[in-house]
Formats: C-alpha cells, sequence, structure tokens
C-alpha cells in the first residue's frame, strides 16, 4: 500500500511530508493513521527532538479527500477526521499529536483546507509561505468544526476570531491569518522549511528534552485552567525535583562555562515522579 506521509530524521528534526501531492495532499483516513503512528513513534524515540509537517508539491494539505462525493463524509465512510480507529484504546492523530511529549512545527506550504488546517491545531508552531491559502470552511459544507478544534481554535486566536472564520468559511489568505494570530510568521516559500528547521534546530542544541516535554504539557493544559493554585499544585514540586536533578545542573554549568549544553536526562526515562499529573482516562 502506498504510504500518504513521508517520514525523514536528520539530526534529531523528523520531518513528516503528507505525500499526496497529485490529490493537493488531500486527507485520508490512511493518512490519519500514519500522522497518529509517526507521532507516537516519535513520543517514544530518544532520537527525535522535534516534529516538522509539510506538504509535498504546492500544497499543505488541501482537505479531504471527496473524490468519492459526498459519501466520503458519512459513517463508516472512508474520511475520518481525528475520530478513533476501531480499537477505542488506540488513539487518533489529534491525541496523538497533543499527547506527544516533542514539540511540534506546521510548515504550511500551500493551501490548507477544513481538515488539512485543523490537523495542524494541536501543534506548537504554525509558519506560512506567503501564497498559503487557509479555510474553516465546514458551514459552507452542511459539517461542523472537526478534529477538535472547536476546543483548540479559541484557544489559539480567541474566540470572537474563532467564530468569525468558522461563520464565513471563506478561504483566508496568509496575512489574514498571521493577523488573527493562528501563525507566527510568513515568509516566501523558498524560506519557510529552513525557518522551520532554524526553530526546531535551537530547541535541540540549546534546551533540555524532558524541561521541554513538560513544558509543553504544562502550558496546553493549563492555558484555560481558572485556577492558578492548581498550576502551583505541579509546577512547584516539579521545579523543586529537576532543580535537584542533572539537568539543572549541566545547564548551570554550561551557562557559566558558555558552551552549549549536553542534558542528560531522556524522555523515555526520565520524566519526574509527578508526571503525568492529570487523570489518563480523561486527559484533564
Amino acid at each position: 500500500m502506498e504510504e500518504h506521509i513521508h517520514c525523514e530524521l536528520e539530526n534529531a528534526i523528523l520531518t513528516v511530508t503528507l505525500n499526496r501531492p497529485d490529490k493537493l495532499n488531500a486527507y485520508t483516513a490512511q493518512m490519519g493513521r500514519e500522522l497518529a503512528a509517526a507521532f507516537d513513534r516519535a513520543d517514544r524515540d530518544d532520537a527525535v527532538r522535534v516534529v516538522i509537517v509539510t506538504g509535498a508539491g504546492r500544497a499543505f494539505c488541501a482537505g479531504a479527500d471527496i473524490s468519492g462525493g459526498a459519501t466520503a463524509f458519512g459513517a463508516g465512510a472512508s474520511v475520518m477526521f481525528g475520530d478513533q480507529k476501531p480499537s477505542q484504546s488506540e488513539p487518533n492523530f489529534v491525541d496523538s499529536i497533543y499527547r506527544c511529549r516533542k514539540p511540534s512545527i506546521a510548515a504550511i506550504n500551500g493551501a490548507a483546507v477544513g481538515v488539512g488546517i485543523t490537523l495542524t491545531l494541536p501543534m506548537d508552531i504554525r509558519l506560512a509561505a506567503s501564497g498559503a491559502r487557509v479555510g474553516f470552511v465546514f458551514a459552507r459544507r452542511g459539517l461542523v468544526p472537526e478534529a477538535g478544534s472547536a476546543w483548540f481554535l479559541p484557544r489559539l486566536v480567541g474566540l470572537q476570531q474563532a467564530l468569525r472564520w468558522c461563520y464565513s468559511g471563506r478561504l483566508l489568505d496568509a496575512q489574514e491569518v498571521l493577523r488573527g494570530g493562528l501563525v507566527s510568521e510568513v515568509l516566501a516559500p523558498e524560506d519557510l522549511l529552513p525557518k522551520a528547521r532554524e526553530i526546531a534546530r535551537e530547541i535541540v542544541e540549546e534546551t533540555a528534552p524532558v524541561s521541554i516535554a513538560l513544558t509543553r504539557q504544562m502550558l496546553w493544559r493549563f492555558a484555560a485552567e481558572p485556577d492558578m493554585r492548581r498550576v502551583r499544585e505541579v509546577d512547584v514540586p516539579m521545579s523543586r525535583e529537576l532543580g535537584a536533578g542533572p539537568d539543572v545542573t549541566e545547564g548551570v554549568r554550561a551557562f557559566m562555562e558558555k558552551r552549549k549544553p549536553a542534558f542528560p536526562g531522556r524522555v523515555s526515562t526520565d520524566m519526574p515522579s509527578g508526571y503525568p499529573w492529570w487523570d489518563e482516562g480523561t486527559g484533564s
């Protein structure tokens, strides 16, 4: 079976390329399963520090593959927007990206429509090429925002902006999504992947894997926490445990010696005793 994504690991950076260029990388259930598997592997593999996701050819992901017509969206159809796999114990691509302990960067090189943009929302940093177009087009297809986007999008851009974009369902240019806060930079197409790799290299070379893994989960999970005391219940013991560990010793020495750090901690084996602090059954 032809793979719908391509993965390449180099210098601790895993580049995942949506790889159906003849179909503008239109999303399929197989693509969703492959994305979930790629992020699950990245989460377990200490050789991976950062994940970059981009598209082959001139599109990022032009939405769901609707070559089968309206039946593509029905129950049991081939297009699934981050719904559960046949086994409820297995995560879908939304869960896999969200739960991954490695930071992720979406390099949106072209059209990103429907699920083509919502699959980037659980990622951490979004960059767009100057010619990219984004569309939350669900209401224009008789659908609702999917892949958890009704949860992610307001957290990223605010409720008012999320409502406006979803109500209109129109295509948005790169500058509009930059002004709205969905992407952090708009770049010339030839500069897009180099910039994503520059950001990734800084993370790889300057930061501690365990610290990044914890920071990612803390910021995502506490972004809408109404009670600051709940955050302190987690960050105080985490800070104390990490402060007594080898990563902090190395970080301070590297700073004093004016060199790049070589942190010994590994995400696979050295997460602190308080992790995870949330109920795995509910994800909260």
